[in-house]
């Protein structure tokens, strides 16, 4: 019979609860770490609720210790991650926040992600801190939950203040710098331009994990072939748009009793949804290259497990799959108006950016643009040096100075 386990090796049950910092799923590096556990009981509820449109917004409200009362509320999302499990919440909560991190109907699966749709559950969590007694609402927002939560701001005029944490500057914007712009046939993803290919030899590419180097001069030609993919997928999914639309008059003219087959054939058309597949969208050479825009980031990229080549041709991947509008609205660097060089000028609210120096997604250059277009005459801006995306190892302190940043704006 095998002996008992001594009961100094048996797990707790902080060390099995994910919400703070037990064994987490694969990739959700926003997730708590055990390092990030504040050491102290916080109650946490479940919270479900129904969008104006009939939409279902999940999350758990995180709630100071020990009873203590809460005048400001925290809240946090992100367009497809859940971000109830953030490590933001336990550590703002320990500091006597309501914080309610919460999942928008997109959760998990962005694949027709309307932003237009995602600031209404952004109200609908606010408004349920209103209805529950803050006095002040704060939006919270991690890497694609910066644009989303300064595009609710903007447009709503919903929140007390804006906070990003390793924002950038919105998900289209973000989809400029790593789609790929040597595919030459969309329907092939081994069609390739090797004079636009970041992973060619002939282009200063080097096997991993060697550093690149690629000269100003394709750079910029490479910038420049990056726009034109996204204009090219712009224009497939306007026309699938445009169709539908035509059909939709169509069938209004339409008599379904007298010309039936015709009113089907239109209204077909008219709910149809066009499905695009986009290949290869993890190619910014500035993953292997640390003269571009140099900063204190390592070799690689979040996205990718270690090679960013890997991750460009393999499985799943950003925006692999989208409808014709949700690729409009999200991951069109063209189209999207989640762009925060135009949301941040009406975010009028007190704001604050903390940015990691080593993150490889997010430049320095691009917060220092991001503090330029804020439209608040209360801005304020943090470094955490050597930070990576998520803060790993740096979360504490950075709450810290969100904590302090609240505490002298807020009740």
């Amino acid at each position: 019979m095998t002996p008992p386990l001594a009961a100094a090796t048996l797990p707790t049950m902080r060390d099995l609860d994910v919400h703070l910092g037990g064994q987490r799923p694969f990739g959700l590096g926003f997730w708590p770490l055990p390092e990030d556990d504040p050491g102290v009981e916080l109650p946490r509820e479940s919270v479900r609720l129904v969008s104006p449109d009939g939409a279902l917004v999940r999350g758990l409200l995180w709630l100071p210790p020990g009873g203590r009362p809460w005048k400001t509320a925290v809240i946090l999302s992100h367009p497809r991650g859940d971000f109830s499990v953030h490590y933001a919440c336990p550590l703002l909560a320990a500091a006597g926040y309501a914080v309610l991190g919460f999942g928008t109907r997109y959760m998990g699966n962005d694949i027709d992600c309307l932003h237009e749709a995602c600031i209404v559950d952004v109200k609908t969590a606010h408004d349920e801190m209103v209805r529950r007694g803050a006095e002040a609402v704060v939006l919270l927002g991690n890497s694609g939950g910066g644009s989303l939560m300064a595009m609710a701001q903007a447009e709503l005029g919903i929140g007390d203040g804006w906070v990003g944490m390793a924002a950038h500057p919105g998900e289209g914007v973000f989809m400029l710098q790593v789609v790929d712009p040597s595919v030459a046939d969309e329907h092939d993803l081994f069609s390739r331009i090797p004079e636009l290919d970041m992973y060619d030899p002939d282009n200063g590419w080097r096997p991993w994990p060697q550093p690149c180097s690629y000269d100003p001069d394709w750079l910029r030609r490479y910038r420049e072939a990056q726009v034109a993919r996204v204009a090219r997928i712009d224009a497939v999914a306007k026309a699938a748009l445009a169709d539908s639309e035509d059909a939709r008059q169509r069938l209004a003219t339409v008599d379904r009793e007298s010309d039936a087959r015709a009113w089907r054939d239109a209204r077909a058309r008219t709910v149809a949804m066009r499905y695009l597949t986009i290949y290869r969208t993890l190619a910014d050479p500035a993953y292997l290259d640390l003269t571009i825009d140099p900063d204190e980031r390592p070799l690689g990229s979040l996205f990718a497990f270690p090679d960013p080549l890997d991750a460009n041709y393999g499985r799943a991947g950003l925006a692999r799959t989208m409808t014709a509008r949700g690729w409009l609205s999200t991951w069109s660097g063209l189209s999207s108006a989640a762009k925060l060089a135009d949301t941040m000028p009406q975010v009028t609210v007190p704001t604050l950016l903390v940015h990691p120096t080593a993150d490889t997604e997010i430049r320095v250059r691009q917060a220092e643009e991001i503090l330029a277009n804020a439209g608040a005459e209360d801005v304020t801006y943090v470094e955490m040096k050597g930070a990576p995306h998520y803060l790993e190892g740096h979360r504490p302190a950075a709450m810290a100075h969100v904590a302090d940043w609240l505490a002298a704006r807020y009740p």
